[in-house]
Order: C-alpha cells, then structure tokens, then sequence
C-alpha cells in the first residue's frame, strides 16, 4: 500500500496517544518525521520506517 503524506497532512495512527485521539499532524518531513497530536498538541518525532509501520491512514493531504 502507497502512503502519500507530505507536510499539513493529518494521518490516523494505529495506537491512540494517552490524551485519547489517534489523529495527528505532520509539521515536519525529511529521514524523521515530526508529528503533533491534534487533541493535546504534544510532538513527537519518529524515524520515517517506524512512522510508516505505524501509520493506519491518511485523512487529508
């Protein structure tokens, strides 16, 4: 499966985040990924392989 995401895309994690959403998104693309969580506004950073194991979907581009 294709994963097309690119910078201001909102995606659907597999795992919901503690604060209860599981909808994030990406402020920043490159070999990591940054991610804001759209409920709390907490970021993380993931390297793109693991971001991409736990990527369920893509909301909007």
């Amino acid at each position: 499966m294709q994963k097309d995401y690119k910078l201001g895309s909102i995606v659907v994690m597999k795992k919901q985040h503690p604060c209860g959403t599981n909808e994030w998104e990406i402020t920043r693309v490159g070999a990591d990924i940054k991610i804001k969580c759209l409920n709390c506004g907490k970021s993380i950073m993931l390297p793109r392989v693991e971001f991409n194991k736990k990527l369920k979907k893509v909301i909007s581009c």
